[in-house]
């Protein structure tokens, strides 16, 4: 099993205000449902996330939005930020902060309404970042295919390329999707995350004409070991 922890940078390019300050809030939010009791945490979830079939009868709809910020666990929370922390820095870079969360936010709605197309009726609310970062990874493996995602297999260092982590990681999804269709027992969002992606890369398709694609710093070898993150 291979675990990611960096990729290559962009050598210059704006500061990545949004992707950072999207990963302190989603930690902040996280820590309020945590201090909840089991009942509560329950109630605020079943408030703020994302439940298809009151969207299908136009209620709650700010749920789109408020969903891609709640985390339904610790290690939910954890996964999630690990693949902002590394995806979502280069997009912005590239694109600039303002592009970028308007960017990230109609992620998170075309993620919703395929998960809520392909899940229609469900009263089981959906929650977590997965499929705004779907659309952050959908535009990365379009914008920057070449650039070195660092992880290890076990306990060895290994970079693969983006183009062939990410490439697996959607053929995974598309798998699991198809497996899940017509399963109305929760789990988890498989076709958000498919949806997503596919915005993404659209997407991606789009900054490339409109923005180029900046250089990337690759490290050193020698380098490579002082930081976990790249």
């Amino acid at each position: 099993m291979f675990f990611p922890i960096g990729d290559d940078q962009v050598h210059q390019g704006h500061k990545p205000y949004f992707a950072y300050g999207f990963i302190a809030l989603n930690i902040l939010i996280y820590l309020y449902q945590a201090s909840l009791d089991p009942a509560a945490f329950n109630a605020f979830v079943l408030e703020y996330g994302c439940i298809p079939s009151d969207i299908e009868a136009g209620r709650d709809l700010y749920t789109l939005v408020s969903s891609t910020f709640l985390h339904g666990s610790w290690m939910h929370l954890i996964g999630n930020m690990v693949y902002m922390w590394i995806f979502a820095d280069n997009i912005e870079a590239s694109i600039g902060n303002a592009p970028f969360a308007i960017f990230y936010l109609l992620g998170g709605l075309a993620a919703g309404a395929c998960h809520i197309y392909f899940n229609p009726g469900s009263t089981v609310p959906a929650v977590g970042a997965s499929g705004a970062l779907s659309a952050v990874m959908g535009a990365y493996i379009v914008m920057f295919p070449k650039s070195n995602i660092k992880g290890y297999m076990v306990f060895f260092r290994v970079n693969v390329p983006a183009f062939l982590f990410l490439g697996f990681w959607f053929f995974q999804q598309s798998q699991s999707g198809y497996a899940s269709l017509g399963d109305t027992s929760g789990g988890i969002a498989w076709w958000a995350h498919i949806g997503g992606f596919v915005f993404g890369v659209l997407c991606g398709f789009l900054f490339r004409q409109l923005y180029g694609v900046p250089g990337l710093k690759v490290a050193k070898r020698s380098e490579r070991g002082r930081s976990p993150f790249g």
